[in-house]
């Protein structure tokens, strides 16, 4: 409570609500809804494939008559958007499957409007997992090391994202941390009649030690290097805010915090400075920590994974990228 109240109002009671369960239904500040969730699903080709991912209990990398049972799952729990990946059979120096008429992230996106159109599908925007090398753009080796071209990789990255419209894609989300790339992605949209699909972008995207168990799901850890000098620095919150400025100024509809639990702070700040649609990503990292730590029966996995959640929700977050978005909806049924 405020204590300036307490000098206004001298007899003012101070004490907890009383505890009821009808009483905490009733007067709960924040709520977590089945409806502000998306899952990320991965997929691949081959047919009733489901090949479990060792460090990401529940995860699977899925072909496509796998993937529409997943979406079928986790629509009848109460989901209402996906986020699709692509793993893809090739990989080049030029990202082609990122792009490809029939790539992977295309046929998965036609698969799944064909199945659920009311589904919200949104599809990652990145080049790392088409990349041979593993990085997000186009790499380039010299004496001094290696350095990403980032304006020659807005190109693909436009391509990838018009590709996905194409499919049917409801929404594109550009994950990559190129510079510049939500106006190029924005003007090709516009250019070929997508003015409609709208942008989330990763527009907080830090390099990150949670995301370990993404890159065994994806198969996109980097051959050499690192991601350092696109993804941002883990101390750096001003930095942050202003990624979010430039994103918003490109024509970004959403801006994004990943990975959620460790920036709490920022999504807060973002959502707070700008007023401005905020999505948090549950890392893969955050999502196997809760989930190796209930599998060996150190913490409730339902309560931790629910309280993690509504702690980005709490924050400021409107939407939740989670791993947990099934059971999450399953269990907000119970509740």
């Amino acid at each position: 409570m405020n204590k300036n109240l307490v000098g206004q109002f001298p007899n003012l009671r101070l004490r907890r609500l009383r505890q009821t369960p009808a009483m905490r239904s009733l007067v709960r500040e924040t709520r977590l809804n089945a409806d502000q969730l998306v899952l990320p699903l991965f997929a691949r080709s081959g047919k009733r494939l489901r090949r479990p991912v060792m460090s990401m209990p529940g995860v699977f990398q899925l072909s496509l008559d796998e993937l529409i049972k997943e979406a079928s799952s986790a629509a009848t729990a109460g989901v209402k958007a996906v986020l699709v990946f692509g793993i893809p059979d090739f990989k080049d120096e030029k990202a082609s499957g990122a792009y490809a008429h029939n790539g992977i992230v295309q046929q998965a996106v036609r698969s799944l409007k064909r199945e659920f159109p009311a589904l919200m599908v949104i599809t990652d925007v990145c080049l790392c997992e088409y990349m041979s090398h593993g990085h997000c753009g186009i790499v380039r080796k010299n004496s001094q090391g290696v350095s990403i071209l980032n304006d020659p990789t807005l190109k693909l990255l436009a391509r990838s994202a018009v590709s996905h419209a194409e499919a049917g894609a409801d929404m594109v989300a550009p994950s990559d941390m190129m510079d510049g790339r939500v106006r190029e992605i924005r003007n090709a949209l516009d250019k070929e009649g997508f003015q409609g699909v709208p942008i989330m972008s990763y527009a907080a995207k830090f390099a990150s030690g949670f995301y370990g168990p993404f890159r065994d799901v994806a198969e996109s850890a980097p051959k050499f290097g690192d991601r350092r000098s696109y993804q941002m620095d883990v101390g750096n919150g001003l930095e942050a805010l202003r990624e979010v400025a430039l994103d918003i100024a490109e024509g970004a509809d959403i801006v994004m915090v990943k990975p959620a639990l460790a920036y709490l702070d920022l999504i807060y700040r973002i959502k707070t400075e700008f007023g401005y649609p905020t999505a948090a990503y549950a890392v893969s990292g955050e999502y196997s920590m809760i989930k190796a730590a209930g599998l060996n029966g150190w913490i409730d996995e339902r309560a931790v994974m629910l309280e993690s959640h509504m702690a980005m929700k709490r924050a400021g977050a409107d939407i939740i990228i989670t791993y947990a978005a099934r059971e999450i909806a399953e269990w907000l049924k119970e509740t």
